[in-house]
């Protein structure tokens, strides 16, 4: 062997790059929701210009989307959570309902406190997570037709509570519901020169701890992590020692509870149980986490992304109503616009993702 190969300096390793980081955390969780935020922005923005005589682009206004939607902000982060550990919970209108219901049937005729029928409520969530999450991991049924039969049990005791519409008057309940945090900035003069000043419910700061609290979990707590791993591969997360059982079990159980905290703040916002309330919550819930990047196979989504989901259809519905002249369909047609796009993109990434692996 010659010298010079001896004496040759070994090929230094090439340090990795802050574009090949990039690239990975593009085609990783965050991708989709970077879409999705880049998305809302664009159309808010727009919005705010074309209807800037209206106030559109007021803090007002922006308040006013998250104002409408306490109940379903939670909903949403929950079905994202359920979507990322590769399953579906078609119940969870069925259930806003029931808890809507009870409130109203035990505030109103047996005069129960309110602490006590939001403990009772919650628990109830608790125990409906934990049966349906008993029959999709230990009885291996299919998360659909589990939470199918779900949605059909909430929507009967619903009816059973009462098959009548109540009204919520109790004082301490509404108490809760119109409790506002007002801002002093931030907002603007209506016609008659008053200034009218931004506010949020507090049903909608008990919806963004939640959610966050629910990001905390998912994103720096090891159950967490697991979550993604039985949604990416059931197989693969035996083989790391997951026990996927019961991680789907506390995914259902946690999921309950969640449904229940979210009917809690839906009925804030509506003050009434009915029969018929919270019609299509579910394909609501589903829409935002797919327009905020939960893949529908599993193991890849992110509960902020849920609620970047649920501003967009807000904000569509906003439009919508601002503009005057177009029907209520219009709000319907362009979510199945963006939803569609949103599947290309998931087919697209994860297509991306094989070809990097």
């Amino acid at each position: 062997m010659s010298s010079s190969a001896l004496t040759r300096k070994p090929r230094a390793v090439r340090p990795p790059r802050r574009l090949d980081g990039l690239r990975a955390q593009f085609y990783g969780n965050n991708s989709l929701v970077l879409i999705t935020f880049g998305l809302f922005l664009a159309i808010y923005i727009a919005s705010a210009i074309f209807y800037r005589d209206k106030n559109f682009g007021s803090l007002n206004s922006f308040f006013d989307m998250l104002n409408s939607n306490p109940g379903l902000i939670v909903v949403a982060a929950g079905m994202t959570m359920v979507m990322i550990s590769g399953g579906i919970d078609i119940s969870v209108g069925g259930q806003i309902a029931m808890y809507c219901m009870m409130f109203a049937f035990f505030l109103e005729r047996r005069h129960v406190d309110v602490p006590t029928m939001i403990a009772f409520v919650l628990l109830t969530g608790v125990v409906f997570g934990l049966v349906q999450g008993v029959l999709v991991s230990y009885f291996n049924i299919q998360p659909f037709i589990v939470t199918l039969a779900g949605m059909f049990f909430a929507r009967g005791m619903t009816a059973m509570i009462s098959p009548q519409t109540i009204d919520i008057t109790n004082r301490d309940f509404m108490k809760l519901a119109t409790f506002k945090f007002t801002f002093s900035f931030g907002g603007y003069s209506n016609a008659a020169g008053v200034y009218q000043r931004p506010f949020l419910y507090l049903s909608v700061v008990l919806a963004l701890i939640a959610v966050f609290a629910v990001y905390a979990m998912m994103t720096w707590t090891r159950f967490g992590r697991s979550i993604y791993a039985v949604g990416g591969s059931e197989q693969s997360a035996l083989l790391m020692g997951i026990n996927v059982k019961r991680v789907k079990l506390g995914v259902y159980t946690l999921n309950g509870l969640l449904t229940a905290f979210g009917g809690f703040l839906f009925c804030l916002f509506s003050t009434g149980g009915a029969v018929d309330k919270a019609q299509g919550f579910e394909i609501q819930a589903i829409a935002s986490s797919v327009i905020g990047g939960a893949m529908l196979t599993g193991g890849v989504g992110n509960i902020l992304g849920s609620f970047i989901g649920v501003l967009v259809q807000t904000l569509i519905t906003k439009i919508i109503n601002f503009n005057g002249t177009l029907a209520n369909g219009w709000s319907s047609i362009v979510l199945a616009a963006i939803m569609s796009v949103f599947i290309i993109l998931q087919s697209v990434f994860a297509a991306l993702r094989a070809r990097r692996r």
